[in-house]
């Protein structure tokens, strides 16, 4: 069945750095986009940012772009997102998501399988 199991979360400072990883398994991994969403203390999902199958295309909400850098590696199945220059309102659960299509993204309603999430805290 596929699984997805995100780590790399932890508690930084504003204006550090962090790695997260989501192993996948179960799966065609090279086969599907990729999505990061974060869910923040009493607010709603919100999508992060997103990666073709292939990783040609990538994309970033505006209040990370610049930011965050998607990447994933498809022979270690796997899906990165590095965080730099964080801020306090970075904080949040940080989920990633198999997409149904490997060039594109669907709705995040739409999306069937998700990880478990890792907790990002920034304070300093």
């Amino acid at each position: 069945q596929v699984q997805l199991v995100e780590s790399g979360g932890g508690l930084a400072q504003p204006g550090g750095s962090l790695r997260l990883s989501c192993a996948a398994s179960g799966f065609r991994f090279s086969e599907y986009a990729m999505t990061w969403a974060r869910q923040a203390p009493g607010k709603g999902i919100e999508w992060v940012s997103g990666i073709y199958s292939d990783g040609s295309e990538t994309y970033y909400a505006d209040s990370v772009k610049g930011r965050f850098t998607i990447s994933r590696d498809n022979a270690k199945n796997t899906l990165y997102l590095q965080m730099n220059s964080l801020k306090p309102e970075d904080t949040a659960l940080y989920f990633c998501a198999k997409d149904s299509q490997p060039l594109g993204f669907s709705p995040l309603s739409d999306l069937k399988y998700w990880g478990q999430g890792t907790q990002v805290t920034i304070s300093s």
